[in-house]
Formats: C-alpha cells, structure tokens, sequence
C-alpha cells in the first residue's frame, strides 16, 4: 500500500528562498532543448543529461533511440531524464548498491538540483521508494511544483546556488559529495586506486649529495664508543632495582 509524501521541514528559513545576488561566471548555466537550434546544441543537451545523472555515460550505457526521439522532438527532456533514472545501468550500477536512504538523496540532488533538506526529506522519500519504487519516486520528483518551476520540460537539470554568499567557497559538487559507490561497495571493489601513469623522475645529483644531520652519519661514531663495543653492552645493570631507589614519600609527611 502506497503511503503519501511524509511531511518535511526545510533546514532553515532560507532553504527554500531564492538566493539574492549579482550574476557572475560561478553561477550555474543552464542547457535547454527549445535553444538547440542544431546537431552540435542538442549533443550538448544530451551529453549534460548524461553527466547529471550518470556523471559520466560510456558508449555502452548510451542510448541511441532516446536519443533520436529526443532529437526528433518525439520527447522532451523531461523523458529523457526520466528514462535515463530507470534505465538498466542506474539500475545495475546505483541502486543495486547503495541504501533507500542514499537513492533518495541522489534522485533529490540530480533531479532538483539540491541537497537534502535534512534526514527527514531522506526519510521521506526513501518512503516513496520502499512502497512506489524508483519509477514511483521519480515521477513524483519530476511531476513536483519544484522541479516544473525551475527546469519545466526542456531544461537540463544542474547544480542550483553553487555559490554562497556569505562564504568564499560555495557548495561542493554533488558527484562528490555522492559517489557512485558506497563505501561498503568502495572497499570491495578496492576504491580508491591511485594509477600512475607517468615516467618517474630521478633525481638530480645535487640533492643525493650528504649534506649533514642524518642519524645514519653519526652511526660510526656511537660505534666507537666503550659503551657499544662487542662484549660491553652485556655488562651493564639490568637486574637493578630502580624502584628501590626512588625516594618514598609517606602520605602524613
């Protein structure tokens, strides 16, 4: 039995008021379908479809027909991203790996383009995924007042208020902030691999040159003392009582 959307309050006053600020280079650019006007505008409407959802789309994860229907205006990138959330490789390579909790968050950040107003819009819509389903919770997502006020049918959706005003540093990307994988998921598969791909430089011959204050330098000289020579270092007091020759203090003194 399907529940409705649970009842969520954003995280402050401000969560859901549009930022005030002078437009500038950092603020997010939006990709349209109604501008693409040739082949090369509407591969890039396509190709940022694919990194908002996928982050990045290999040859074998493309679709070419919903590309061609989209080309042909047979659907509109509403579809398209609609599509793309319940096609086999966000399937195979999401939400077969991650929790409710997280699919909810990603759906909420690609979808919207904005984090989570806290655990309880988590909660919410992972609801809405345990009794609909993903094609439940996305169709919910993208038929939202929220989603058709800021995108509508033909825009991309993208990274709202990535700059903030009040600190230098904006908002991190949401690929980073949700990978792909889990960190259980992460572990198995051995993530993260660091490949180096380059030529290893070798030194130039001024810094192998000793110049002084390396321990090993001073090794031939604790060498020589009597203390380390063979046969001495045998003889020194290991069976003395050193607690019996700390000083006693009685507590009534």
């Amino acid at each position: 039995m399907a529940i409705p959307l649970l009842k969520y309050a954003p995280t402050s006053q401000n969560s859901r008021v549009k930022a005030f600020r002078v437009g500038s280079d950092e603020d997010p650019k939006g990709v349209s379908l109604d501008k693409a006007f040739d082949r090369n505008a509407q591969n890039v409407v396509i190709e940022s479809a694919y990194r908002q959802i996928f982050f990045h789309a290999f040859k074998v994860d493309r679709d070419t027909i919903l590309e061609s229907q989209l080309r042909d205006g047979q659907i509109t990138v509403r579809d398209f991203i609609r599509a793309l959330c319940l096609s086999d490789t966000f399937t195979r390579s999401f939400y077969n790996l991650n929790s409710n909790y997280r699919v909810a968050r990603h759906l909420v950040e690609k979808l919207l383009g904005r984090q989570v107003y806290g655990k309880a819009e988590e909660i919410a819509w992972s609801a809405v995924i345990m009794t609909k389903g993903v094609a439940g919770a996305v169709d919910q997502i993208l038929d939202s007042d929220e989603y058709l006020e800021n995108f509508g049918y033909d825009t991309v959706p993208y990274h709202r208020n990535r700059v903030v005003g009040s600190r230098e540093v904006g908002e991190t990307p949401f690929n980073i902030t949700s990978p792909r994988y889990e960190a259980y998921y992460r572990s198995i598969l051995g993530f993260p691999q660091i490949v180096y791909t380059g030529s290893v430089k070798s030194l130039p011959t001024r810094a192998r040159q000793r110049r002084g204050g390396f321990p090993e330098d001073y090794l031939p000289w604790v060498r020589s003392l009597p203390a380390m020579r063979t046969g001495a270092a045998s003889s020194g007091n290991t069976s003395m009582d050193y607690l019996s020759k700390v000083p006693y203090r009685s507590v009534g003194r």
